[in-house]
Parts: C-alpha cells; sequence; structure tokens
C-alpha cells in the first residue's frame, strides 16, 4: 500500500471504472426518486477555466449526494455550439467554423473528464449539429402555425462594411468591433417570438419560484417592467398632413400639469413628415439613426433634440402649448415612440430642459407648504403632494395619478392602461453560423414554412468568409428553391437563429432525445423541471427569461405540461486572480511573472511588472489559469476541494496555490486514516457524538448549497479523528469520513474505500444515517446568577428537575461566598439553561 496517495494513478483508473460500469448513465424507467441537476451549458471555446471547474464541481457534489441518498440523477453535459466567436475564427484563422468548434469540443470534453464528474455522457449533443436543431426548426415551425412568431421591420444596428447587424455591445462609441466603421440605425425585416403574449404570466410566475435568488427574481421582475399607467392623445395646435395627434404613455399622470415639451422618435411618422420638408431636420433624424438602438445605450448618451416649428395642446389647459421636439433618446420600438417631458420630476427630462432651456415647473413636493420651492440641481423622482396642479392641489401622488386617468376617460382623451418594457423577442441575426430560420419566401406564397420532411434545413459546409456580409446571401445554390406551397421559385431565409434559442429548450432534450421528435413528453416530464440549475449571475435576465417563456409556449401548444423550467437556481461567483501589466499597459499572464523579494518581474528578463487587483478571468486581461497543468500536478480532488473550501460559493473565489496546495495536503491526512491499520475495540462515545453531528451537518450544508461550510466541518471532523485514540469508533468515523468526502474528492475516496476493503464502489455506496439522538447533548451548562448577575457555571444532566438544579446551584462554593450564610429570598429556574437566585 503507498504511503502517499497518488492522484494521477487514481484519477485514471476511477474514471475507467466508473466509465466500464455507465455509473452515470440515468435510467428513465427507474423506481428511484429522480433529481436533474444541470450547469449552464458551455460554450467551446477551445480550453475550460476556472470559471468552468467551480461551476461544475458544484453540480457534480449535488448530483452525487443525490445519487447516494437512492435518487436516480440525471446530470447531463453539452455544447452551446452556435455564435460569432466561431465566424470570427473562420476569417481570422481561415478554417470553417464547424471545424474550429468541433475540435473545441474534443479538447474540453478530454479536459472536463480528467476532472471525474458524474456526467452522463451519453446524452451529449451539441446544438451545432442538425440532430439538434433540426428539432428546434420542428418547434419554431409549431410556434409559428401556433402565431407566436411573425416578421417586421425593425431598426437594427448596421456595420455598413462588415455589412452585418451588431449586437449593442459590438458598437464602441458608434463604431463597429471589427471594422471601426460609424454604426448606421437601418430597418430590415426581422422575425420576432412573441414572448410579450406571456408577460403576465412570467411575472406571476416569478412568485412560485421560492428556491431563485432574489436578486434574480427583482432583476426578471423589472425587465418585464409591468407599469400602471395612461395612455392618452395630445392634439396638435396646427395638423401635419393627416397627422393630427401625439399618442404617449405615462406612469406617472400626476405630474401632468409639469409638462413642458413632447419629444418624438427619429422614425415617428411626424419626424418623418416634418424632415420632408426641413432639411435641418432630415439632418438630425440622419445623425439620430447613427447611434444606438437600445433603451440602455440611449439612457447614458447625450441628450438632442429637433425643435420642430409643430406645437401641442394641454389636455387639460387648452391655453397652453408645448413644443414638439424629435429627440434622440427617444425609441419608436419602445411604447409609442413618443413622450411628453417633466422636467422637474424625470432626470433625462431634466437634463433635456436645461439644455434647450426649457421651463422646469415643480407639481410635486414633500408638502403643500413647498410649492414655491424651486427644483434643485437634479429631478425630484419621488412621490408627494400634488402642487402647481390646479384641481389636483392636495392630493397624494397616487390620488392625483387616479383622478388625472378618470378625467381623461370621462373626456375621451385618454385611457388608464398597463404596459411593459418586455419587447417581443427578435431573434434573426444575419449570419451564417446558427440554426437556420425554417422559412422560404416566395413572391406568390409569402412566407411558407419548410415542409417537416424537409427537416432539417442544413447549413451548407461550402461557404466563403472572403468578403463581408452573411455568406448564406450570397451562397450560389442553398438558398434558391422552389415554394412547398405553389412550386414557382423562391428563396430561403438566410437569417439564423439568435442562439438564446439553443439554449431556451436544451434542458427539455437531455431529458428526452427521440431520434423523430424534439422530446418525448412522458419522458422529458419524469425528469422536469430541474431540480437544480448552476450559472453565473451574467444570464439572469435573457436566457432564464427565454427559457421559461419557451416553456410556456411549448405548454400552451400542449407538448408538455410544465411552465417554470428550473425548479432551483444557484448563481455562484466567479474565479478571480490578480492581473499583471506591464508599464505600457499589456497584459502579462501568471505563468509569465514571479515574485523577487517583494517585487514582481517577468520570468524570462526580470522587467518589472505592476500587479493589479483581482479581477475575474478573462482573456483580455490574461489572468486566467489553465486547470490542465494543475491537474497533472496535484490531481482532480485536490482542485475540486479547493473550488469548494475557500469562500461562500455564491461569492468571488480568488485564486491562489497556496490554497491548492493546502487542499492536496488535506487529500494526503485523509489517505493517511484510511491505510491506517490500527484496529481496536470499544467505544469513543465523544467521537460517536462528533460523527453523527458530522454527518448531519454536511448533509445540511450541501442541502443548502453552503459548500465551504460542509468542507470545513470535514476539516473538523478529521482533526479529531486524527486525535482520537483506537477505538472501533474511530474506525467507524474513518469509514464515514471517505462516504461523507465523496461528492467533493470521488477519486480519493473510491481509492480509500478499495483499502479499506470495502466491496463495491463507493460511488454506488448510501450516504451515512445520523441518530437524531446524538446530535443532542447529554450534559448542559447551567449559568447561575446572583441578583441578575453571572457568578457560576455549572455543568449538570439534561433534563434536570427544577428542585435538583435549585440544589446544585445552593452548593456551588462560589454561590455560598456570595450568599455569606443568607438564604436567597426567591430561586429562578430556566431548565437546562440558568438558576437566578434572588438574595
Amino acid at each position: 500500500m503507498n504511503s502517499r496517495f497518488n492522484a494521477a494513478e487514481a484519477d485514471r483508473r476511477w474514471q475507467a471504472r466508473w466509465d466500464e460500469a455507465r455509473s452515470f448513465c440515468a435510467d428513465g424507467s427507474s423506481t428511484k426518486p429522480k433529481t436533474y441537476v444541470l450547469e449552464m451549458f458551455p460554450y467551446p471555446s477551445g480550453r475550460i477555466h476556472m470559471g468552468h471547474v467551480r461551476n461544475y464541481t458544484m453540480g457534480d457534489v449535488i448530483a452525487r449526494y443525490r445519487r447516494m441518498q437512492g435518487h436516480e440523477v440525471l446530470h447531463p453535459m453539452g455544447w452551446d455550439a452556435f455564435g460569432m466567436p466561431a465566424e470570427n475564427a473562420a476569417m481570422e484563422r481561415k478554417v470553417h467554423p464547424g471545424e474550429w468548434t468541433w475540435a473545441n469540443i474534443r479538447a474540453m470534453r478530454e479536459q472536463l473528464k480528467q476532472l471525474g464528474f458524474a456526467l452522463d455522457w451519453s446524452r451529449e449533443f451539441a446544438t451545432c449539429d442538425p440532430a439538434y436543431y433540426g428539432h428546434e426548426q420542428a418547434l419554431f415551425l409549431d410556434l409559428f402555425e401556433a402565431g407566436l412568431v411573425y416578421r417586421k421591420e425593425s431598426e437594427v444596428n448596421w456595420d455598413p462594411v462588415d455589412m452585418t447587424v451588431l449586437a449593442n455591445e459590438q458598437v464602441i462609441d458608434g463604431k463597429g468591433w471589427r471594422s471601426g466603421a460609424t454604426v448606421e440605425r437601418r430597418k430590415l425585416a426581422q422575425w420576432f417570438l412573441k414572448i410579450t403574449d406571456f408577460a403576465d404570466d412570467l411575472l406571476e410566475g416569478l412568485g412560485s419560484l421560492d428556491d431563485w435568488p432574489e436578486k434574480v427574481r427583482v432583476m426578471q421582475e423589472n425587465w418585464i417592467g409591468r407599469s400602471r399607467g395612461l395612455q392618452f392623445s395630445f392634439r396638435l395646435a396646427e395638423p401635419t398632413g393627416e397627422i393630427g395627434t401625439v399618442e404617449v404613455f405615462t406612469t406617472r399622470p400626476d405630474t401632468i400639469f409639469g409638462a413642458s415639451f413632447v419629444a418624438v422618435a427619429a422614425d415617428h411618422p411626424i419626424a418623418q413628415a416634418v424632415a420632408a420638408s426641413d432639411e435641418d431636420a432630415a439632418s438630425f433624424v440622419a445623425e439620430c439613426k447613427a447611434g444606438g438602438t437600445s433603451a440602455a445605450e440611449l439612457e447614458t448618451a447625450e441628450k438632442k433634440g429637433f425643435k420642430t416649428a409643430l406645437e401641442v395642446v394641454h389636455p387639460l389647459d387648452s391655453a397652453l402649448r408645448l413644443p414638439l421636439y424629435i429627440a434622440n433618446f427617444v425609441l419608436m420600438d419602445y411604447g409609442t415612440g413618443a413622450i411628453f417631458g417633466v422636467p422637474g420630476h424625470d432626470q433625462r427630462d431634466f437634463e433635456f430642459a436645461k439644455q434647450y432651456h426649457l421651463p422646469i415647473k415643480r407639481v410635486v413636493a414633500p408638502s403643500a407648504d413647498l410649492a414655491s420651492e424651486p427644483i434643485g440641481t437634479e429631478a425630484e423622482s419621488g412621490a408627494g403632494i400634488s402642487v402647481n396642479s390646479e384641481f389636483l392641489d392636495g392630493l397624494t401622488s397616487e390620488q392625483a395619478a387616479a383622478e388625472v386617468v378618470r378625467r381623461a376617460e370621462a373626456a375621451g382623451w385618454g385611457c388608464g392602461t398597463v404596459q411593459y418594457r418586455l419587447r417581443d423577442w427578435g431573434v434573426s441575426r444575419q449570419r451564417y453560423w446558427g440554426t437556420p430560420i425554417p422559412i422560404i419566401h416566395c413572391d406568390q406564397c409569402g412566407a411558407v414554412p419548410v415542409p417537416d420532411d424537409q427537416l432539417p434545413v442544413v447549413l451548407p459546409d461550402d461557404i466563403d468568409f472572403e468578403k463581408p456580409g452573411n455568406p448564406l446571401d450570397r451562397h450560389p445554390t442553398w438558398k434558391h428553391v422552389d415554394c412547398p406551397s405553389c412550386c414557382g421559385k423562391a428563396v430561403r431565409e438566410t437569417d439564423t437563429l439568435d442562439t438564446f434559442v439553443d439554449s431556451s429548450w436544451y434542458f427539455i432534450r437531455f431529458a428526452s432525445q427521440p431520434a423523430d421528435k424534439p422530446f418525448d413528453r412522458a419522458e422529458a416530464e419524469k425528469w422536469l423541471p430541474v431540480a437544480q440549475y448552476i450559472g453565473g449571475v451574467e444570464h439572469a435576465i435573457l436566457h432564464l427569461l427565454y427559457a421559461r417563456f419557451w416553456t410556456r409556449a411549448l405548454q400552451r401548444l400542449g407538448r408538455i405540461a410544465i411552465a417554470e423550467p428550473f425548479h432551483g437556481l444557484f448563481t455562484q461567483g466567479m474565479v478571480t486572480h490578480a492581473t499583471y501589466q506591464f508599464d505600457d499597459g499589456s497584459w502579462l499572464a501568471p505563468n509569465e511573472v514571479v515574485k523577487r523579494g517583494n517585487e514582481w518581474v517577468t520570468r524570462d528578463g526580470g522587467a518589472p511588472v505592476t500587479v493589479g487587483p483581482a479581477r475575474a478571468m478573462s482573456k483580455s486581461k490574461r489572468n486566467g489559469v489553465d486547470p490542465e497543468p494543475i491537474l497533472q500536478k496535484y490531481g482532480a480532488d485536490a482542485v475540486r476541494w479547493f473550488m469548494l473550501s475557500d469562500s461562500p460559493p455564491e461569492r468571488d473565489l480568488l485564486w491562489n496555490e497556496e490554497g491548492i496546495e493546502g487542499a492536496s495536503r488535506f487529500v494526503q491526512r485523509v489517505w493517511r486514516l484510511a491505510t491506517d491499520k490500527n484496529a481496536a475495540d470499544g467505544e469513543d462515545e465523544a467521537l460517536k457524538r462528533k460523527l453523527h453531528r458530522t454527518i448531519a451537518a454536511v448533509g445540511e450544508a450541501i442541502e443548502g448549497l453552503q459548500f465551504n461550510k460542509a468542507i470545513a466541518q470535514l476539516y473538523e471532523f478529521t482533526s479529531a479523528i486524527e486525535k482520537a485514540g483506537p477505538s472501533a469508533t474511530r474506525g467507524e468515523a474513518i469509514r464515514s469520513l471517505i462516504l461523507l468526502a465523496a461528492p467533493a474528492a470521488p477519486h480519493l475516496a473510491e481509492e480509500s474505500w478499495a483499502a479499506l476493503g470495502e466491496t463495491g464502489m463507493i460511488v454506488d455506496a448510501p450516504w451515512p444515517s445520523f441518530d437524531p439522538k446524538l446530535l443532542v447533548d447529554e450534559e448542559v451548562t447551567l449559568a447561575v446568577q446572583i441578583n441578575g448577575k453571572l457568578r457560576d457555571t455549572l455543568t449538570a444532566p439534561r433534563g434536570l428537575d427544577r428542585a435538583a438544579a435549585e440544589a446544585l446551584a445552593l452548593a456551588s462554593d462560589k454561590v455560598q461566598r456570595q450568599l455569606n450564610g443568607a438564604s436567597p429570598r426567591k430561586v429562578i429556574v430556566v431548565p437546562d439553561r440558568l438558576v437566578n437566585i434572588v438574595a
């Protein structure tokens, strides 16, 4: 028997044994209780990083723990494989996106296997495989037939050099991130999914997600953005063409008397009408179209406007005229494409009014006697009492809002309504590496679904990235087809689906994988919803919201019974590392620097290096740590142990190799206990109690996803075993320690289990049980007070009756000295806690 645990040999041996035994292949026909554990599947970028290791280790602990509890566990792995990075690699490295992606998948699969995760690799798939995305196309067409898919023109960020649509985050300072060209706002026909049909349900469903972090539920609630307010129209003082009104929506109708301007989006019909006859207006509209398209981006941009010659009439004061502006911060796709500005009580309007010297009127104050107090250096957006608002004066903001709505509805110029910040999900992407949208465009028949027997619509392999734009648009043959309806000449849709669509139903495909349909309802419902979902908080809004929508859409179609896909959600912290830079600002990797004395220098050359704060590991800052050499040096279990032990899992984890070394030393401590042959008889009552308390505490910690607390308990328990003398209890404690450590350090546990002479593999062994009676101390500490001051503490049997507790306290030498022969006037006993003597 080796005196030291050989991690490299153990890792290889037990991973092979698990594969041979198909230990982690989930059986849907099992009668055991079922548990579905899932981590957000990775993008195959080429190498795993420490963030992956932490994420999947947490999920693996839960999966192995549930398995030891007698559950049938589904813990699958796959690849979120479509997206822009593969196209970028194709352009930069002159390789096909598929070739790059599949090579990365092979490399990352091997890396993940080195960590010994209890994954069901038999269910592995990549979203770029036609065997997956063909089913996605079928589901898309199901939604299309149900009226949940439509096409309309929508504004996008257009890069005129690369000839492609850019996401908002790809627009940097108004320019395309790759080409550097000035980005244009352009209208393109886009496909949309009707997520807004489910807005109320998505919002109400958040109330049932008790096992989600509160911050994530709040983020989703704010994104859906349900707001009650007033929708009404301002009448143009002088109509422009056939347009006589401007429709707006406000959540603060109580502030209507504070309005000082009305603003419309650059592509609002009024703006277009003005621009048609005013060159300056046309120039401003063109400038607006060169800006970003997201509300978030416009919120931070400089507020600009063009004052038209038009005015609107205030609906509650016909003598009041408000100027009408075209503004760069108003979007046509949000609300009505027009707003009325109340500078005193909205910061965006305040900034605009300051720039264009518009009135800033107070119409809400903390109290009525502050009505004449001017607005200060920023808007006051809170509620209060209405002032300077005619018939609303003295009403609370809530009362005033209700009164304005009542008058608007009575007079017919507006109505109370509910609106949402949420907009329908635009799923069109003008790129090659994505799921082809299964629609054929025919001049005679319009948009025609691809027939089922022609699915999947497979991406062509012979594509060319030498020219900018979407290669599917210029493919010589792929897009040219006959119309399935009239057999006339037609063309395929060349847009591909947003990759968020791929990840909106993948968890269902993991649960059921028939060849002839996306999933079998009965089989999928054996596993769903996912019991525990784990991933980064950066996906708290879009991915989770889209998955919740997709599941509800399938429920509406009768394809599945569940509405919520994820019962429990956990968002883990990042893995961070110090950053290193030269004086010129260029970044250095951790393996390129070394500390000499008190200074950090380059490993080659000894040039001085500036050490920056710890930040999330990233390629851009080059502060990532490759897990592979760490695994080779210390083994999988030491890495896993460190990932769990050093920080609460919801917080960021600072990477340091000293922590890995400490975990490695602990692995050796457990191995020494497992190979200790000093067997003995007899009981150790103290160790026995410690054993049962540790079993209870570790299980409770894992149940609560407090992995660092579970590890702390195991450290403490190991020390207790090491200090205990030989006994039968000590042998039982060592065996239980190995069982308790198995979810976190499975290779060590298997090797130790075999060293103990146990039959079978520990992966098939049950979780140890504890005796609740042994969680309670047989003895308690009694505090003894005289006139409320602590005078002594005494050890007493638990459950001691009042008379005996009183006698024990009065017999105390310290109490006798304090009483000095006097008899107590009264004795108060709190069983098992306190004796208070009133002298």
